[in-house]
């Protein structure tokens, strides 16, 4: 069989297309025009010697083929990524301090982090897991260059917004079945300053539903192990869930449904060095591929 080479150009269009729902949005974030992308995909086909796509309402979704060839392409841009990073950029050194929700903190530290460590071995990172609000008084008072954090409209000096992310009820795969609607939701929640519980409270309140704290944690972690024992439920995104825990969908007269909640980069400065920029870009990368690729939906 005859060697294809894929172009991996017109497989990022492909994949950004994919990732931003949309293919104009795709050719106007790549500066491309829509009949340019046209054609790049229709060589993508041409070249993979299949059908990517098919008809679906007004739309287009992927076939099978354009599944396997998605995620192939995914594995392809990262891997150039990463090689183009480590041999251009082999010269960054320098003192990173990033800060993270604890959502990301088991995802990005050992993947993003190790990839950027690797590529970039004379730059020195200190990671740090915190809440929203001691995050962003960090980034305030220039004790960290970046943080990822959720926001609840919050703003620093200089923040980038990346996504509003759908939000859901999250306990165990049982708990459905013993609801009972004459008594108080049971809430688990994270102890002070915790964003989550507080939306999760208001939507109770709006809907006029009780509800009682049935399970205080320290950590993320603690919460995961109390939804999977079924002390109740909790807010949180679909976002790298654990696999003891699932989403439980808005159920009348129970669980409101939720609303979405922003996710934002913040900057200590304006321009940070070039360490932390390329680290910060590494990390928006990563994150809205993780969006689009695990809940399907466009990003800002």
């Amino acid at each position: 069989m005859k060697k294809i080479n894929l172009d991996l150009d017109v497989v990022r269009t492909f994949a950004t297309g994919i990732e931003l729902g949309s293919f104009a949005k795709a050719a106007d974030r790549l500066g491309r025009s829509t009949s340019a992308v046209s054609a790049q995909l229709k060589k993508l086909e041409e070249q993979t010697g299949a059908e990517l796509f098919r008809k679906a309402g007004r739309g287009l979704a992927l076939t099978e083929a354009g599944e396997t060839m998605l995620a192939y392409g995914r594995r392809l841009l990262e891997l150039n990524d990463e090689a183009v990073i480590a041999v251009h950029g082999v010269e960054l050194e320098g003192w990173v301090r990033l800060g993270l929700q604890e959502d990301f903190g088991e995802t990005l530290l050992p993947d993003v982090l190790g990839r950027f460590a690797r590529a970039h071995p004379k730059v020195k990172i200190e990671a740090r897991v915190a809440r929203n609000a001691e995050l962003l008084d960090a980034i305030a008072g220039g004790r960290l260059d970046l943080a990822l954090a959720w926001s609840d409209g919050a703003r620093t000096a200089h923040c980038q917004p990346l996504a509003d992310v759908p939000l859901c009820w999250v306990g165990s795969a049982t708990y459905r079945n013993t609801i009972d609607p004459r008594e108080p939701v049971p809430l688990l929640a994270l102890d002070n300053q915790c964003l989550m519980r507080t939306i999760g409270a208001k939507a109770l309140d709006d809907a006029g539903r009780p509800w009682r704290i049935s399970f205080v944690g320290s950590s993320l972690a603690s919460l995961w192990a109390a939804a999977a024992a079924g002390l109740g439920v909790t807010v949180r995104t679909e976002l790298w869930l654990p696999e003891k825990v699932t989403r439980i969908d808005s159920i009348a007269d129970t669980l409101p449904s939720l609303s979405s909640i922003g996710l934002t980069l913040h900057r200590a400065e304006a321009h940070l060095s070039p360490a932390a920029e390329a680290l910060a870009s590494l990390v928006i990368t990563d994150v809205l591929s993780a969006i689009g690729r695990d809940l399907g939906m466009s990003t800002a």
